[in-house]
């Protein structure tokens, strides 16, 4: 039996024999003594191999790195002058007496100490990058959070239930990933891409709290940061206002963060509306840390001759907003330009800037190419309204409220979260958690000539707006909430409708006819017709919060087998072909058919 993690060896087993498992995270011969450094989970531990002991030491001579091991040895202090802080075993050694090879390795493709491996490689070899004591941090991380939320919910009399993994295809969200029936021909399953469904008939059967740790299914294009399956903490609870759910849920993050980071997030949240974080960041998930804020100035660039402010005030919903930087002079020209280059992804056409040298002087003291279209009474209005002090520099977007904000929101954080923005003051190190609430119930989709729900079709809307649903969709809110931190929406819910008049109206909105809602939603809306209690709930995201714990630059590396960005697993090699007879049996024939010349 093993006596203990090598790992956790420590000065309270001087003086025993104790039994040790693990691999060889490096071997070193010290003219005459051979050295290994054993590792398991827990961490290192010194192995010292002598040649008084001939056996042990010809199979110490022939191990290598990776190498898996069982080792008998004797704890003892290491000499002075050769102690390791950084290790919990650091201050002890093992005299190794008896030393058995489990099973040797190949040469690893890269050193598990390499910090520079690519990634290929790494999901390659997934198993060996695992191994590193990084990932293994990394993901024991992710238990500890995961353990920390179950703990929470289950002290809040959430009762933890499993949903189907297979479901009907309901072609509202995202794209789904479909799975063809044997039995019925031609009809597919798809996987869900949230519990939603699931969770709320769970409220209407009765439950009152629900909770699960879940996978989520979105065949969408990939980003950086978008994996095709995810994991999200999925709670609904019933009888609860939005304000009760808000302060629950962030008494458990808090707790979540105190436990396994010891980090104490802000005590309440603050929290803001969604119309005031666009017009303020440009942003409906702000990253506080970052001072710099908008100003809008739409009302002045009305009568300016300046055409490019004078059209988009002029534009139904045109937008003209001011961003102050302080101390932007510093930045170099070619800086400032390639800004222009980078709104362009936006969506904007340009970027426009004042460099404020001496507001002292006035318009001589500006300096920018577009000051000579502008009027004094102008240039003064905007450096009254953004604070603009000697030194700063005034960015300018002026189009559709959604470039403008698409675009200077981006802009915001790329300049707060670089060198010059740290050096500048204008980042604060930490975690700045808030709400953001209120946002609208639709979107117009130009695609769709419809409006269609900003988060989905059973979002309540604010009591206020009920009766706005049909006559006035642009301007009704819902009673969503979203959490976010540092920038990063971690997690989003909402009070869902549980009165079928309600539900009726927000589908015609959304020009769901009767017959489609009944086809697509029926075993829901049947549902809610037995005496449903109001109910809403919240998901969070754990790939993205254990991520943003670790400091890790994907949610790739807090996840144990990941895709990439193509959506393949290059471990396994999936998605692969499947034979004809498979194919067959599932009543389904590929139109390209040369796929299958190899099988």
């Amino acid at each position: 039996m093993r006596t203990v993690y090598s790992g956790l060896v420590d000065e309270k087993f001087i003086g025993q024999t104790v039994t040790l498992y693990g691999w060889v995270h490096r071997r070193r011969d010290h003219g005459g003594v051979i050295f290994i450094d054993l590792r398991d989970r827990e961490g290192l531990v010194q192995v010292v191999c002598d040649p008084d002991r001939p056996e042990v030491f010809n199979t110490a001579d022939k191990v290598r790195n990776e190498y898996c091991l069982k080792v008998v040895g004797l704890v003892r202090s290491r000499p002075e002058g050769t102690k390791n802080d950084d290790l919990i075993s650091g201050a002890v050694e093992v005299l190794c007496q008896d030393l058995e090879v489990l099973n040797p390795s190949l040469t690893p493709p890269f050193s598990l100490d390499d910090d520079n491996i690519s990634e290929t490689a790494r999901l390659t070899y997934r198993v060996l990058d695992l191994r590193r004591p990084v990932m293994q941090r990394n993901l024991r991380l992710r238990y500890k959070t995961a353990m920390a939320f179950r703990r929470f919910l289950d002290e809040h009399g959430f009762i933890d239930i499993e949903t189907p993994a297979l479901t009907r295809s309901t072609p509202e969200g995202a794209r789904d990933y479909l799975v063809p029936s044997r039995v019925e021909e031609g009809c597919f399953y798809a996987l869900p891409q949230s519990p939603q469904l699931f969770k709320q008939m769970l409220m209407v059967a009765g439950f009152d709290r629900y909770y699960q740790i879940v996978k989520c299914f979105r065949d969408e294009d990939l980003r950086a940061d978008r994996q095709p399956e995810f994991t999200q903490v999925d709670i609904e609870t019933s009888f609860l206002t939005q304000e009760e759910i808000r302060d629950m849920f962030e008494k458990m993050v808090r707790g979540v963060f105190k436990e396994v980071l010891g980090v104490e997030l802000a005590n309440p949240y603050p929290v803001m509306r969604w119309d005031d974080a666009m017009a303020k960041y440009g942003s409906d998930k702000p990253d506080l840390r970052i001072s710099l804020e908008f100003k809008e100035i739409t009302d002045l660039c009305k009568d300016t001759s300046f055409k490019v402010f004078a059209n988009a005030a002029a534009m139904p919903n045109g937008k003209v907003v001011a961003m102050n930087v302080p101390k932007g002079c510093q930045l170099p020209r070619s800086e400032i330009d390639s800004y222009t280059e980078f709104v362009k992804i936006y969506g904007a056409k340009g970027l426009a800037y004042i460099k404020v040298n001496e507001k002292a002087k006035g318009r001589e003291g500006l300096q920018s190419p577009i000051v000579k279209n502008l009027s004094d009474e102008f240039l003064n209005a905007v450096i009254e309204r953004t604070g603009a002090n000697d030194g700063d520099v005034i960015f300018f977007g002026a189009d559709k409220k959604k470039i403008v904000w698409d675009s200077l929101g981006a802009l915001r954080l790329k300049i707060g979260r670089s060198e010059f923005g740290k050096k500048a003051g204008l980042f604060t190190e930490g975690w700045k958690a808030l709400w953001v609430i209120d946002f609208p119930m639709f979107e117009w989709s130009d695609e769709e000539n419809r409006w269609m729900a900003c988060h989905h079709p059973f979002t309540c809307p604010k009591p206020e707006d009920v009766d706005k649903l049909q006559s006035d969709p642009e301007h009704c809110y819902a009673q969503a909430y979203d959490m976010v931190l540092n920038g990063w929406e971690i997690g989003g819910g909402s009070i869902r409708i549980h009165k079928e008049d309600v539900q009726e109206k927000v589908f015609s909105a959304l020009k769901i006819t009767p017959e489609e809602a009944e086809q697509k939603f029926g075993f829901l809306l049947n549902a809610l017709k037995f005496g449903a209690p109001p109910h809403g709930g919240i998901a969070f995201g754990l790939d993205r919060i254990v991520a943003m714990m670790t400091g890790a630059n994907s949610i790739r590396d807090v996840i144990a087998f990941p895709k990439t960005q193509r959506a393949q697993c290059l471990l396994t090699h999936a998605p692969a072909p499947v034979t004809e007879k498979q194919l067959r049996e599932l009543h389904i024939r590929l139109r390209n058919e040369h796929h299958h010349d190899e099988q």
